[in-house]
């Protein structure tokens, strides 16, 4: 009988563990990455500068580029510079605006691109979406899936723990995501890849459940294999649907509404997760969640990342337009501004304790 199965777009390498970067030219000199060396590397000009100083020596072939900022400018140019390079492949060195300048700078000059991530800030480090900085705001743009990644658990503690906490965020949003994704397939008959569905939401309850902290390597590790899958479960589905329902909707809101004043995307969108399964009623799941990122140093509430009350049901009532076509329980329940105001109220109180 034939065998039937399907293709997953995935890293060909994934390297998480401390020291991990040590061998980066090794994994750089697999045949399917690189088989002359010649490679273009993008980097940031703070910590990306004394990265470039480490690695250097062992890259002979590598031409290195700073990247100035997370826009889309920034990465059209970036391409632009590189398309004289002959180069093997594209390796993308630092945090998320490094990254998704190069995965959309490699998508657009037809090269292999390479994550190395110096944060756990998103996940962004493995997702086949570039989110950058244009002139209407921010925009996402589809693009391959790194071919290789590595996340250096000796590098990640260096780097600020706001970044890991924004991680542990943007990681939990998947348990909210795919209740969100599992009620428009009940209500509007909306397709579910099941496949897609149950790895964001394994990587989600993973860091929910763990009981370390931010800066252990055991759970550093889970934080980052669940970022990965989270990148992974969005390359299966062809969509962002199995990590972004209300929880991101909220988050876009609040970066529209309140341009200069919003947090940081992890913390928008934990709270907003806490807040959108209180809103479908799970209870018992929405305060395990707050309880997760309370442990972790994140916000519970609003007045946590500065927004008052009146401000904050303001964002959720926009937030079903920042994806028009979207289905969550934000368009499934149509909430009034006062029906918003109450829900909230009552959100804050359960979480209080």
């Amino acid at each position: 009988m034939p065998v039937l199965t399907r293709l997953i777009p995935s890293p060909v390498v994934v390297d998480i563990r401390a020291g991990a970067l040590d061998d980066l030219a090794s994994v750089l000199a697999d045949q399917r990455i690189s088989h002359s060396g010649r490679l273009a590397v993008a980097v940031s000009g703070g910590s990306g500068a004394r990265l470039r100083e480490r690695l250097a020596p062992s890259l002979p072939g590598a031409v290195w580029y700073e990247v100035g900022g997370g826009t889309l400018d920034d990465a059209v140019r970036l391409a632009d510079e590189m398309k004289s390079g002959h180069y093997d492949a594209v390796v993308g060195l630092g945090g998320g605006k490094v990254i998704d300048c190069a995965k959309y700078s490699a998508a657009r000059v037809g090269l292999p691109m390479v994550a190395v991530a110096t944060n756990l800030s998103h996940d962004g480090i493995c997702s086949p979406v570039s989110i950058l900085d244009n002139d209407a705001g921010r925009g996402s743009y589809g693009v391959p899936t790194p071919i290789a990644l590595l996340i250096d658990l000796d590098v990640i503690r260096e780097a600020p723990m706001r970044f890991v906490r924004s991680g542990i965020g943007d990681a939990l949003s998947n348990i909210s995501a795919v209740a969100d994704w599992e009620l428009a397939n009940r209500v509007n008959g909306e397709k579910i890849d099941g496949l897609a569905a149950a790895m964001a939401r394994q990587a989600g309850e993973a860091v929910l459940r763990h009981p370390g902290g931010c800066g252990e390597d055991e759970f550093l590790t889970v934080l980052s294999e669940g970022l990965v899958l989270s990148g992974i479960a969005m390359s299966i589905a062809g969509h962002t649907r199995p990590s972004s329902g209300a929880c991101h909707e909220i988050s876009h809101a609040l970066d529209l509404l309140y341009p200069r004043r919003a947090a940081s995307h992890g913390e928008q969108v934990g709270l907003g997760a806490a807040f959108a399964t209180h809103l479908r009623g799970d209870t018992e799941r929405a305060l395990l969640m707050a309880e997760t990122l309370r442990r972790h140093g994140l916000p519970v509430v609003a007045e946590e990342i500065g927004f008052d009350d009146d401000e904050f049901v303001r964002a959720v009532e926009y937030a079903p337009q920042t994806r028009p076509g979207r289905y969550t329980i934000l368009e499934h329940l149509e909430l009034s501004p006062e029906g918003i105001r109450k829900a909230y109220a009552a959100y804050v109180a359960a979480v209080a304790g």
